[in-house]
């Protein structure tokens, strides 16, 4: 029988997230296809990841459709993983771990990557949750409410 907690959990969209993409693995590889990273190979030295996980979590993003497979773009007989319409969806969530590390991760002037907007040339700017009228809400402000 389901505790209250698996019951609970199983109508909770974060806790269906996490599972697909909580995995430290999971989010670097969706990072680097974000990146441009295609190929098992070059997933593997970019990550440092042994080749079993790898491929375990390059099977697991597949099942869940946020990476599929296609033959690969310069004709060779690779094959590379490129993101879905689900995985691209998973922009803003890579954009706010990243901003949120840069935050609270770094010391004053310590070096880290930057996300620039290419079309500006200036860094992405700081995102943060909206309401519709455009005013910022904060976790004061807000309620889950359970839908059928």
């Amino acid at each position: 029988m389901p505790s209250h907690a698996d019951h609970h959990e199983e109508h909770c969209p974060v806790a269906r997230s996490v599972d697909v993409v909580g995995d430290r693995w999971a989010l670097l590889i969706v990072r680097d296809a974000f990146d441009g990273i295609r190929r098992f190979g070059d997933f593997q030295r970019n990550l440092s990841v042994s080749k079993n996980i790898l491929a375990d979590r390059l099977r697991k993003l597949v099942d869940a459709n946020i990476l599929e497979t296609q033959a690969a773009s310069d004709g060779s007989s690779y094959q590379e993983y490129v993101l879905t319409e689900a995985g691209l969806g998973l922009f803003p969530l890579v954009v706010a771990l990243r901003q949120w590390g840069e935050a609270h991760l770094f010391k004053r002037g310590e070096k880290h990557s930057v996300l620039i907007d290419t079309d500006t040339g200036k860094p992405v700017a700081y995102m943060a949750p909206m309401s519709r009228d455009g005013s910022h809400v904060n976790p004061a402000r807000t309620l889950v409410r359970k839908v059928k």
